[in-house]
């Protein structure tokens, strides 16, 4: 029996913790442990370091935190050449450099990156705006070239990726539908739930739509509420808005509240590079997507028919109006988004591919 193929993937977050790491590559592990390779996961931000990592100011902790992940990458150096592949989620280390990605190349072993954004342009997180001049979004371009093949989440990304590097593949972040199940319960009776959900760095988004929810309220009164599903609570006032905490445990139960899931986004080169997920997640649950015709959603929604299209204040009244008014409009576009997700976003539609891209890397290593 051959031995197994052992991958090393680099990452920011714990398992678990990270939407895209979530969604990128770990609801694949156990696929690729089934079909002979091993792995390790090496990740610098731990549960604690979190509270720290994103906060506003704790200079000094930042960089006891900044000197643990650094020794913790140059202990991976030491055992880099036991593996037959490593994978980066984005970067091997946060700070602006490539010099670890230097390092494994000169060892011999083989690299592929990972990205779901559009990394090479400037988005900091709020607790770490004063300390941007330590990172380089322009060294993707470098990772790129360093590494021996890119999987990224659409075509935008991939038209950048391929500017470094001909060895790009694209796989769209993907939902697992046996996690992600849905019902259609009878919600007669019940305020119209609106609803929003994504981290602290992409809440700024949902703020885009507080004037046509204001209005939305205004019209139909206590026939509507509204949910914020996220790491940080949203303090726009907006009258009947529940915060919810996101947690793991509970994000499936929580987001199935929402009746209408939303997805407000600017027209700009960072949007461009989103990859849906917010979107994908409702339809999964068979609930109706609202999205800005922004970037991949282009391509996910086929307005109408899995959801909905809104540019315009206009428009986006008057799609939401519909929804709310009309509970068979509601359930018939979700039943038609839930296919489209496990037809063309779910995990079972990219697993092979997915595995193939592993097998095609590691083959003769």
């Amino acid at each position: 029996m051959k031995n197994p193929k052992k991958i090393l993937f680099l990452v920011a977050h714990r398992p678990g913790r990270s939407p895209g790491q979530r969604f990128r590559f770990e609801q694949y592990l156990d696929y690729l442990s089934a079909n002979g390779f091993q792995y390790d996961i090496s990740y610098l931000i731990n549960e604690k370091d979190d509270r720290i990592f994103y906060a506003t100011k704790k200079y000094f902790a930042k960089a006891r935190f900044l000197v643990k992940s650094l020794r913790q990458r140059l202990k991976d150096l030491k055992t880099i050449k036991e593996y037959d592949l490593v994978f980066l989620y984005r970067e091997a280390h946060m700070l602006g450099i490539t010099w670890f990605e230097k390092k494994i190349r000169n060892k011999g072993v083989k690299m592929i990156l990972d990205f779901d954004d559009s990394i090479w342009l400037n988005d900091i997180s709020t607790g770490n705006r004063h300390l941007a001049f330590l990172k380089k979004p322009s060294k993707t371009a470098d990772i790129i070239g360093l590494c021996d093949a890119c999987i990224v989440g659409n075509q935008f990304l991939a038209n950048y990726a391929r500017r470094y590097n001909p060895n790009v593949f694209v796989i769209p972040t993907t939902i697992d539908t046996d996690y992600y199940l849905h019902d259609y319960q009878s919600d007669k009776g019940k305020p119209v739930c609106i609803g929003w959900t994504g981290s602290s760095t992409t809440i700024k988004h949902f703020s885009l739509a507080i004037p046509v929810l204001r209005e939305i309220k205004q019209k139909y009164g206590d026939k509507v509420k509204f949910r914020v599903i996220s790491d940080e609570f949203h303090n726009g006032q907006l009258e009947d808005l529940e915060n919810i905490k996101w947690n793991k445990e509970n994000e499936i139960r929580d987001l199935s509240v929402i009746d209408i899931g939303i997805m407000p986004l600017p027209d700009d080169e960072w949007s461009q590079g989103k990859c849906g997920f917010k979107g994908l997640q409702y339809m999964a649950l068979g609930k109706p997507a609202v999205m800005s015709p922004v970037g991949v959603n282009n391509d996910i929604i086929s307005d109408g028919k899995n959801g909905f299209l809104a540019k315009t204040h206009e428009e986006w009244i008057d799609i939401l109006s519909r929804l709310i008014d009309d509970a068979e409009l509601r359930k018939r576009i979700g039943r038609e988004g839930r296919k489209t997700v496990e037809e063309r976003y779910s995990f079972h539609s990219q697993k092979e591919r997915y595995l193939n891209i592993f097998r095609k890397m590691t083959n003769g290593s």
